[in-house]
């Protein structure tokens, strides 16, 4: 393949998506109407295409040409006997082979492709440049991304079939998929920052697409703001890295461990506070405690919505910065154990939460908050020893994969429920759907058991990695990270064991016990239309088999080895005391479900009577909108209205009343310009009279 075909080939990918925002913003009103899927579908599906041939044919063709680079300077070093010999470095404009040194001290080749822009601006020392750089971790995201958003967008133009803001909606999810695309292909800090704020902005107006409806606006700005708190920290932390490292391009910063390590040597504890920054951005954008109140507020958008939110877009974005930045975590020990920490309290809160809620689309909110914090928990195993590093990324983002697959296949079923019961989503109001909604009972256990893990299913793989990265972190390095990731990783045991419960307990209740339909739906509930029905097949299908495909036959984690940062593990194994275990704990987790709302239903009253306390917190979300509205908001609230006060009163009155001192002085001369002769008369002799004495005194 040619170098300007690549280069063609890799700026579609965004540049697609963008091209049908364009047209469907400008044309979709007036001229496409209905029709306005189209470009939509089109360009996600060029976008796709393309991310598969970087996935398969680009990046395997640059990587043998780097292992053959890697091999001809290895035969010269040995020729040489030098010392100083290092894989080199191989530039052109459309693909670059950047020798990098790993954690470990190896000097390694990555494999990466270059579509060369232009340059942004360029202040002192701070260039920008506008140009798409892919490499390992960036080809598996794209491909994951456009794969489910077309799904998503061709279920999406049945879903939406008979909404008046149907262009505006494929307009916005065209956007964002572009926005999400070039944060994947950013090469430099600057550029991913400014997409990952374009991000943030598709989702404002996709989760306040009904924006007539208050609760769906004070979503779409609750996750604004919010987000703008990990924002902050985002910013701060790449001010840091360029004031430390004089550059802000991933491979710069990211591709020499050794000047990584001098900068820290320089100034001790600098990474540390960088990882801390970089990790508030990914809290915010990835519904980290404290910053995952918003997301499950997001479920006020439209069903489609929230699974490309959930699955493929937004919430993906903290965990791939995390694992984009391994070589800057793996100086700062501390730093990765606050990933694991936060992580594992997310995941338990989030995971306790989902026990009680009612709303289906809830549930699943709630059990992507708890696996983004499974995702955390895997990423931050790096601290107990350096050979975990790689196998710690490749569990989490593998997690990440195997998830894009089975949670969008859950936002959709629940969307098709929501759809044949008329948008009622509690399931207390309907029961049984199983004889009414074949196609999505069936795709919905599927995706229930691959999230819930049982075995041989996507979900299956991908926790079992992260169960046991964190079991071998237990036993690795001092009795400090020893307990540490101890506790952590009984929290992941019970959260798995959780996930399955809450899961099973949400299909049970929707699809089994007595044949019942809310008002709304009629009489006579629909099975969703072919449009819809088809995403959720294909969808099923990847949630069963995909972790089967790429997992234990370590076709994932032997590409992912290839990302900058990450090392190849030479021998890869099957947990099989781990994957009996997790097996165990699904089915327990399953068959309590089954116990509790198929066989005895009395059962869960009882315990909520019994463990009332306890209930009410898990059903009132842990009060965490409540206390922050008491710490935070509350108090802003009323700085704000003494601000105004002071404003008012005390400003203004300064103001005004410095305006109020030339009008009171001009009441004097007001009394001799009223117009009346004998005044002025009076003035004119009183000149005279002062002019005669001034003149009298001077001589």
């Amino acid at each position: 393949m040619s170098e300007d075909v690549q280069q063609i080939i890799l700026w579609l990918i965004p540049a697609a998506p963008l091209i049908s925002a364009i047209i469907t913003a400008l044309l979709g009103p007036k001229l496409l109407c209905y029709k306005s899927h189209l470009p939509c579908w089109s360009a996600i599906a060029v976008s796709f295409v393309c991310s598969l041939i970087l996935l398969l044919k680009i990046l395997p063709s640059v990587g043998h040409v780097a292992a053959s680079v890697d091999g001809v300077v290895a035969a010269e070093s040995q020729a040489a006997d030098t010392h100083s010999a290092a894989a080199p470095q191989v530039v052109a404009a459309h693909a670059s082979h950047k020798s990098h040194t790993s954690h470990d001290g190896h000097s390694a080749t990555v494999p990466q492709v270059i579509a060369t822009g232009y340059e942004w601006f360029s202040v002192g020392s701070l260039h920008a440049n506008i140009e798409l750089r892919a490499d390992a971790i960036t080809a598996i995201m794209l491909t994951m991304v456009t794969g489910v958003s077309l799904l998503v967008s061709i279920f999406g133009s049945g879903y939406m079939s008979h909404d008046p803001g149907y262009p505006r909606f494929f307009a916005a999810v065209s956007l964002f998929v572009f926005s999400m695309c070039m944060l994947l292909l950013s090469g430099s800090f600057i550029q991913l920052f400014v997409f990952w704020e374009a991000v943030g902005l598709c989702s404002y107006l996709l989760i306040g697409f009904w924006f007539q409806k208050p609760a769906a606006a004070a979503a779409a700005k609750k996750a604004f703001v919010v987000n703008r708190i990990g924002d902050f920290g985002l910013i701060i932390g790449i001010f840091l890295i360029w004031t430390n490292f004089g550059s802000l391009d991933f491979v710069s910063v990211l591709g020499d461990s050794a000047r990584i390590a001098a900068v820290e040597a320089a100034k001790p504890g600098v990474i540390q506070l960088i990882c801390f920054c970089l990790f508030l951005g990914a809290m915010g954008k990835s519904a980290q405690f404290p910053l995952q109140v918003w997301l499950p507020d997001a479920m006020e958008g439209p069903t489609p919505v929230s699974a490309l939110i959930h699955a493929a877009t937004m919430v993906t974005a903290g965990i791939y910065l995390v694992a984009r930045c391994t070589p800057l975590f793996v100086m700062a020990p501390y730093a990765q154990m606050t990933v694991t920490g936060i992580g594992a309290i997310t995941a338990a809160i989030a995971a306790l939460t989902a026990l009680t809620q009612t709303d289906l689309k809830r549930v699943l909110a709630y059990s992507t908050v708890s696996q983004l914090g499974f995702m955390f928990m895997a990423l931050g195993c790096g601290a107990a020893s350096a050979e975990l590093v790689t196998p710690a990324v490749t569990a989490g983002m593998f997690h990440l994969f195997t998830h894009a697959f089975f949670k969008a296949l859950l936002f959709l079923a629940a969307g098709s429920v929501m759809h044949a019961m008329g948008n009622v989503i509690d399931m207390r109001r309907f029961s049984g759907l199983r004889h009414a909604l074949p196609i999505t009972h069936w795709t919905f256990l599927v995706g229930a058991a691959a999230l819930a893990g049982f075995p041989l299913l996507a979900g299956f793989w991908s926790k079992d990695d992260i169960i046991a990265v964190l079991g071998e972190a237990a036993k690795n390095g001092n009795v400090k990270y020893r307990v540490f990731f101890g506790a952590i990783w009984a929290v992941a045991v019970s959260a798995a064991f959780l996930t399955a419960f809450y899961t099973f307990r949400a299909y049970f209740m929707t699809f089994w016990g007595p044949e019942k339909f809310p008002e709304e739906a009629g009489h006579h509930p629909h099975e969703a239309t072919p449009i819809m029905a088809w995403p959720l097949r294909i969808l099923a299908v990847c949630a069963a088999g995909i972790g089967l495909v790429v997992g234990p036959t370590h076709l994932f984690a032997s590409y992912l080895e290839k990302t900058m940062g990450l090392t190849p593990v030479h021998e890869h194994h099957l947990h099989w005391p781990v994957m009996i275990m997790s097996s165990i704990i699904a089915i327990a987790g399953i068959g309590f479900a089954w116990m509790f709302y198929v066989a005895s239903p009395a059962i869960p009253a009882g315990i909520a009577r019994a463990m009332k306390p306890l209930y009410a917190i898990s059903q009132g979300k842990f009060f965490l909108d409540e206390i922050f509205k008491g710490l935070i908001v509350v108090p802003l609230i009323v700085i704000a209205k003494i601000a105004t006060l002071v404003d008012q009163y005390l400003i203004d009155g300064i103001v005004d009343t410095a305006g109020k001192i030339p009008r009171a002085l001009s009441l004097i001369p007001q009394q001799f310009h009223g117009g009346v002769v004998s005044n002025y008369a009076s003035v004119m002799w009183v000149g005279v009279v002062t002019a005669a004495v001034l003149v009298l005194t001077m001589f």
